[in-house]
């Protein structure tokens, strides 16, 4: 069976996914690969997933809902989903939301 996101790719269409709670995501494949290019080990990289999940469940209502949909249909895209790159997406799009909108123009850099 296709995948509606992989179907929506291929048809060229936009897929709006309602995202309600935290998605569940085996990231024991993300740690081991992880670990093989950088320093660390795989309990400390399970360790800091579950800490992100924890973190995810406590604070999911609090972003907005486009923001959910956004970020979980990004870290669905390729390779092993992680809730830390999930928590991280979430953050950095609440923080842009906060931006001012007059200071985005190019003036500031």
């Amino acid at each position: 069976m296709i995948r509606p996101a992989l179907l929506a790719l291929a048809l060229g269409s936009p897929l709006v996914i309602e995202v309600a709670d935290v998605p569940a995501y085996d990231v024991a494949p993300g740690c081991r690969a992880a670990v093989t290019v950088m320093p660390g080990s795989f309990e400390a990289c399970m360790k800091d997933e579950q800490n992100a999940r924890a973190q995810l469940a406590a604070t999911w209502d609090r972003f907005a809902g486009p923001q959910r949909d956004n970020c979980v249909q990004t870290e669905n895209t390729g390779g092993s989903p992680s809730y830390v790159e999930l928590l991280t997406c979430l953050q950095m799009a609440q923080d842009a939301k906060s931006l001012p909108q007059n200071k985005t123009d190019g003036t500031n850099r």
